[in-house]
């Protein structure tokens, strides 16, 4: 019988264990998956302690991202057959080496991704996608920092941000997240520990020295002097707080003339879900292009689990966290 990771309780990765579970046949609608990769992200473990914002029934499986190769499919599914390679994700359930997902959430893989690479695509890819072009108006031409720049968001903004024709310049904690963000892409790459982060941010965005865009998934002590790098109509987009929830004073927007912007993919999919798929198949296609690369750095077998969610919180290697099924 299939096996998932599972806990009756909320906590941290060691309350979790793997046990037995039984996949459902696909229902109208939905599809049967052979998870073969799954992505682990803060978020998810986050998620599983009952410190998101949201908080899941139990008991839980945790995860919100995978791969795999569809064993089954439901009635009225059209995009997708058995023997298709895919990628989707789910508010929990993830965790798993078989599952029964909505096939609406779940879409073929590009040929130009591995299934560990398309395991940690779908929500990094799209929040960016839709954080720059929807959110931050981000134009050709323009100039887009990232904070954050080697995580899993921030590796999308970089490659999001260059196929939109920005210039993008990346800021990063190590030499070896650093040298990720090269790879990535990045036109230019600062040390976030600089004690003259600011200058290092003015003379990398050359000209005036300010930037057009601020994408931050760290908050934090990051807030303050990030936002202060904006120039005339900034656009500061807050993608989350793995640095800590910050206070900003409200005379700096008004002062910069700069906008302070909140992105949350899950409200956008919910309030408008045609636009959300649009962006999607968008995003799809500049992926088949070879364009957007996730960066794997660490990959655990399924029955190292706790050992995964524990370096994925800690964040502290460059590049995602993968887990390979099987």
């Amino acid at each position: 019988m299939p096996r998932a990771i599972i806990a009756d309780a909320f906590g941290p990765p060691e309350v979790y264990e793997i046990r037995e579970h039984l996949t459902s046949e696909p229902g109208p609608g939905q599809i049967r998956v052979a998870v073969k990769a799954i992505g682990i992200s803060y978020v998810d473990v986050l998620t599983a302690a009952g410190k998101y914002q949201v908080t899941p029934p139990l008991p839980f499986i945790p995860g919100s991202e995978c791969a795999g190769v569809v064993e089954a499919v439901g009635e009225g599914v059209t995009h997708l057959a058995v023997g298709d390679r895919v990628m989707g994700s789910s508010f929990g359930g993830i965790f798993v080496e078989q599952g029964t997902f909505r096939a609406s959430s779940f879409n073929k893989v590009p040929d130009a991704l591995s299934l560990e690479q398309a395991a940690v695509f779908p929500p990094s890819y799209t929040t960016a996608f839709h954080a720059l072009s929807d959110r931050g108006r981000l134009q050709s031409g323009e100039t887009l920092l990232v904070l954050g720049a080697a995580g899993a968001t921030g590796v999308a903004a970089i490659q999001t941000g260059k196929a939109l024709g920005a210039r993008v310049i990346a800021s990063a904690s190590s030499e070896e997240k650093r040298e990720l963000c090269r790879e990535a892409g990045a036109d230019a790459v600062v040390n976030t520990r600089s004690e003259d982060w600011r200058g290092e941010v003015k003379a990398a965005a050359g000209g005036r020295g300010t930037v057009d865009v601020v994408f931050d998934p760290v908050g934090g002590d990051m807030t303050d002097p990030a936002f202060r790098t904006l120039g005339y109509d900034g656009r500061y987009l807050v993608i989350g707080f793995t640095g800590g929830i910050s206070a900003l004073k409200t005379n700096l927007p008004l002062v910069k003339t700069a906008s302070l912007i909140g992105v949350q993919l899950r409200a956008f999919g919910e309030a408008e879900p045609a636009k959300a798929q649009a962006n999607f198949a968008k995003v799809l296609e500049i992926a088949a292009t070879g364009a957007l690369k996730p960066a794997i750095g660490q990959v655990y077998a399924f029955d190292d689990f706790r050992a995964a969610m524990n370096a994925a919180f800690k964040g502290e290697g460059a590049g995602r966290v993968v887990m390979r099924v099987g």
